[in-house]
């Protein structure tokens, strides 16, 4: 499925209306360049989860735990993992396979890991249909 957003409260608008439809042990990989939205995109699916508090990426600390809002919210960022042993370490098995919602940013980057059913999210810009616009392309893998 293909969704087209032209600012970035759209973009917000339309994750937040998919974490209001997770459910408990929802996956979602999320990829983009840098500078797509992927952090606005996070912060409209945690509001969707009813999570208040503020949503930064959580680049340096792989991963950010949010209890508060009617599921847990586990925002991956794995872009610095150097060894895919770094994910053993926090205990990755917990969060993809518990009860919460899992967002993973640069999922790319430790596929072997991922559970066979998730929702693979791709967020890219198109210059020539302005500076806001961006083409969100969902699919569903069932391995």
């Amino acid at each position: 499925m293909v969704y087209e957003t032209n600012s970035p409260e759209e973009t917000f608008t339309f994750a937040r209306q998919l974490g209001e439809q997770a459910r408990p042990g929802t996956v979602y990989t999320l990829t983009g360049d840098l500078g797509v939205g992927k952090t606005v995109f996070a912060q409209g699916l945690a509001r969707g989860l009813e999570i208040e508090e503020a949503i930064n990426s959580p680049t340096f600390t792989i991963v950010q735990v949010y209890d508060e809002g009617r599921l847990p919210f586990y925002h991956f960022d794995v872009y610095r993992i150097g060894d895919i042993e770094e994910m053993d370490e926090i205990g990755y098995e917990d969060y993809f396979y518990g009860d919460g919602v899992c967002l993973i940013e640069w999922a790319e980057l430790i596929k072997e890991l991922l559970p066979k059913t998730r929702t693979e999210i791709a967020i890219e810009k198109d210059l020539q249909k302005g500076f806001d616009y961006r083409r969100i392309t969902l699919h569903e893998v069932m391995e």
